[in-house]
């Protein structure tokens, strides 16, 4: 049943851009078309800028997660849905998170954004709250827009192709795409947004996840189902660039490198993300018991080679959009299903990627059965593979640790290397149990609250000892769970997390393979210097609508003989050359880290705004800089000796294990704080990280609300 609809004008897309904002307010269902402030496109871009514009503008400090005027944004960029280039499916779903409590935003692939942009949109924002579950339908074949019934179910990918083909009516099934959130999404803080699209190929839906920060969360709050467009892409030069051979010629370029490279490096083509796997674990990287070790030989029972050989159909290629010769998506088209609601049933699973997989051997399980149940049906719940499988590492270890017991956990043992284990907790918390299942879906910035203050009824103990105790393992920054690389031996990743504005998530600086394993940043200065450039170029693919990997996992044969190869410049070529056919202009890599910048300052900004974005924030937990207890450092006794003897001024003589541990303990420690200086410095903020008035000045913050925001912190630091 329709509630509401508007007829619309549709606009075509010119130089990259509609120029069009769709507006929802679920409250009074009302639905508007609005234009795009020619300031707000100059200074701001598309994608992550424009979320953070939207969401800045339309909240105040007072905005939580679940406040009637939190705004749920969505935005591709003008670069998103150029199918001659590689890498351009991607969007991003931007709000105030439930986990951080301040901006958060996620990117994620396939079809849904570029439809939307196709259908006249560059963004949408959805605010208030509807009393019953709704969708909204965009209809570009017939230039209407309607507030709907949603469909009777809370699953996210069970009943996909009857959905799409009910909507699609005579139109080819892939002229649907839409996001969507399921149960998990309803009774957890980490649900995510299925942007599900027709594979016409596969002859089946497929989905891809905006997993971080809880955007699916916000969504089922609002009582939206999900968001279906429905328009008919054609394929060839839809953002209307003003040079289309110039803009050609670029993605031959791009692809070119990707199929001469990727082939003998990470084989993404053929292994997807898998096959970081084996990169992570050669290198004491992959994440096993809670962070706590980086290295196992059982992970040759999940190679990425074993993906490859045996689990992926590799009968067509998996681009999550048209274009992309990366091809990436990688799938299963048949896993029998063992646990949960669903058990005996076969599916296809999408993916897992390297994150969903590493969060399974967080947990000390090295099975490829079990990564595939659990990435299927955390899509289907609609839950974060990466905060899930924390959230639940975590509760393991302080099981261990004696810090909760069976009367804690309603009855569940909680063991690694344990199956029963992982999806006793995974179907529990998504489904809405009472007591210690439903604590743990609100992440372990809460759990560490939760589980001191019952441990010290229980024991009579001191909460604070317990919370510092659990502060040490909780992999949390700034309430975001880690994602899943092993931090511990990389200084420029540590900060690459901690420094993150919305926590520590890798798609804003992933430094561990340059740092670590090709060490080109091998001084103090240099990494300082790449924590300053890196977020900010990773930063620009999220305000363009772009995919990073063809950049940062694809190294451009000619970047050896440049000055910096870690920033692969000859790629970047491609990309300037991208723009300028694009919009027509001139820009340089100059001019794009400028774009990017005030896009970063604007977050700080609101994570001020919001209470948090102080140098307090940007600490990171003891097992991210170091070993925490005497088996971890024990595991690598003799690295960890030659390390304290080349970088302190200790004289081993013959001290104890714990007395070393401790030296290195506190040698990590002051190093992320010098590191902490030095970056600060790199990106123009004072030794607490908020902004210097020069900083707001130069990138053309001039307004009086923003020295207000500055001014305050300052204030109450």
């Amino acid at each position: 049943m329709t509630i509401a609809s508007i007829s619309y004008q549709k606009v075509k897309i010119d130089k990259g851009y509609t120029d069009r904002l769709l507006e929802v307010n679920l409250s009074d269902k009302t639905i508007a078309v609005k234009e795009i402030p020619q300031t707000t496109k100059e200074k701001f871009v598309g994608g992550r800028g424009y979320c953070l514009k939207l969401v800045y503008d339309n909240t105040t400090a007072a905005t939580r997660y679940d406040s009637p005027e939190n705004v749920l944004a969505f935005a591709g960029g003008p670069f998103c849905g150029e199918s001659s280039f590689a890498g351009t499916g991607k969007f991003i779903i931007g709000s105030i998170s439930p986990l951080t409590g301040t901006f958060c935003d996620s990117n994620v692939g396939g079809y849904f954004f570029p439809l939307v942009k196709n259908a006249g949109f560059d963004a949408i924002t959805v605010t208030g709250k509807s009393d019953s579950d709704v969708i909204i339908f965009i209809d570009d074949e017939k230039g209407t827009i309607s507030i709907k019934e949603a469909p009777k179910t809370d699953s996210s990918l069970f009943e996909t192709e009857t959905l799409v083909n009910g909507w699609r009516g005579e139109s080819k099934p892939n002229s649907i795409a839409f996001v969507n959130a399921g149960i998990g999404s309803k009774n957890t803080f980490f649900g995510c947004v299925n942007s599900v699209y027709y594979d016409p190929r596969r002859q089946r839906c497929r989905a891809k996840q905006a997993g971080r920060g809880g955007m699916g969360t916000i969504m089922r709050d609002k009582g939206l189902w999900g968001i279906v467009v429905k328009s008919n892409l054609r394929g060839g030069n839809t953002n209307q660039p003003v040079d289309k051979k110039r803009l050609r010629t670029a993605g031959t370029n791009l692809r070119k490198v990707i199929r001469d490279v990727d082939p003998n490096e990470l084989r993404l083509a053929r292994q997807g993300t898998t096959s970081l796997l084996d990169l992570m674990n050669d290198h004491d990287i992959l994440p096993v018991n809670n962070y706590k070790f980086g290295r196992d030989d059982r992970q040759e029972m999940v190679s990425g080679k074993i993906f490859e050989e045996k689990v992926f159909d590799q009968k067509h290629p998996d681009g999550c959009f048209a274009g992309c010769t990366l091809a990436c998506t990688k799938g299963c088209e048949a896993h029998t299903l063992t646990t949960g609601p669903f058990a005996g049933r076969t599916v296809p699973v999408d993916g897992p990627e390297y994150e969903t997989a590493a969060a399974i051997t967080n947990l000390g399980i090295f099975e490829i059965p079990a990564i595939m149940e659990y990435a299927w049906y955390c899509d289907e719940y609609a839950m974060d593979t990466i905060s899930t499988g924390v959230v639940i590492a975590f509760l393991i270890e302080a099981y261990q640790e004696g810090h909760l017991t069976k009367d804690d956990t309603d009855g569940i043992e909680l063991k690694w290397d344990d199956k029963e284990t992982l999806f006793a907790l995974l179907h529990k918390m998504a489904t809405g149990a009472e007591g210690f299942t439903g604590e743990i879906g609100r992440g372990i910035r809460h759990m560490k609250s939760w589980i001191s203050e019952r441990a010290a009824g229980r024991n009579g103990n001191d909460r604070k000892k317990i919370m510092e105790e659990l502060e040490l393992f909780g992999m949390e920054c700034k309430g975001l769970e880690f994602s899943m690389y092993i931090t511990k031996e990389s200084l420029a990743q540590q900060g690459g997390y901690g420094f993150a504005l919305k926590g520590p998530q890798h798609d804003e600086s992933w430094l561990i393979a340059l740092d670590q394993i090709k060490n080109e940043m091998p001084s103090f200065a240099q990494k300082a210097a790449a924590l300053r450039w890196f977020p900010l170029f990773r930063t620009w693919f999220n305000i363009a609508g772009l995919c990073k990997l063809p950049w940062i996992d694809v190294r451009h044969p000619k970047a050896a003989k440049t000055a910096d190869p870690a920033k692969n410049l000859p790629t970047i070529d491609c990309y300037l050359e991208l723009v300028n056919s694009t919009l027509g202009t001139k820009k340089n890599l100059d001019d794009l880290l400028t774009e990017s910048e005030r896009c970063y300052l604007l977050h700080k900004l609101i994570n001020l705004r919001q209470g948090y974005g102080t140098r307090t924030h940007d600490r990171i937990p003891l097992r991210a800089m170091a070993p925490v207890f005497i088996d971890e450092f024990s595991s690598r006794r003799k690295y960890y000796i030659s390390y304290l003897k080349e970088k302190t001024n200790l004289e081993i003589n013959g001290q104890g294990d714990a007395e070393l541990l401790k030296e290195l303990q506190n040698h990590r420690r002051q190093q992320y704080e010098i590191l902490t200086d030095a970056v600060y410095a790199e990106k123009g903020f004072d030794l607490n990280g908020i902004p210097l008035d020069e900083t707001l000045q130069r990138l053309g913050f001039t307004e009086p609300e923003y020295q207000k925001i500055v001014d305050q912190a300052r204030r109450q630091v």
